[in-house]
């Protein structure tokens, strides 16, 4: 079984604070050179933060991309954004928030 990269491994940049921010990584190493992703999280207001949104320079500028290399940035978004989701929320019972819950809101509040 091949060992699962971890994104401190391959992490570029990294701002988090209470008001969102955003980590963005290196895909090299998922089988992607030259190619970055990023997930970030926006302040909507009144102590609460947007979903986690993620994106990748392969699919945001229209390079070619097979269905199978589609689903695997896919799994890495997702598992990119859950990272990033426990890295802005506080696991405290009154200011955390789920994941699932968080998925739940806007992108942002415009």
């Amino acid at each position: 079984m091949a060992k699962r990269i971890q994104f401190s491994e391959v992490k570029t940049r990294l701002e988090v604070s209470s008001r969102g921010g955003g980590i963005e990584i290196d895909l090299t190493r998922f089988g992607f050179k030259g190619e970055f992703m990023s997930a970030y999280q926006n302040y909507l207001g009144g102590g609460m933060l947007g979903k986690v949104c993620a994106n990748d320079t392969i699919r945001a500028y229209n390079k070619p991309c097979t269905p199978k290399q589609a689903e695997k940035l896919d799994k890495i978004a997702e598992r990119l954004k859950q990272y990033f989701h426990l890295l802005t929320n506080p696991d405290t019972e009154w200011e955390g928030s789920t994941y699932e819950a968080n998925q739940l809101r806007p992108e942002s509040s415009f």
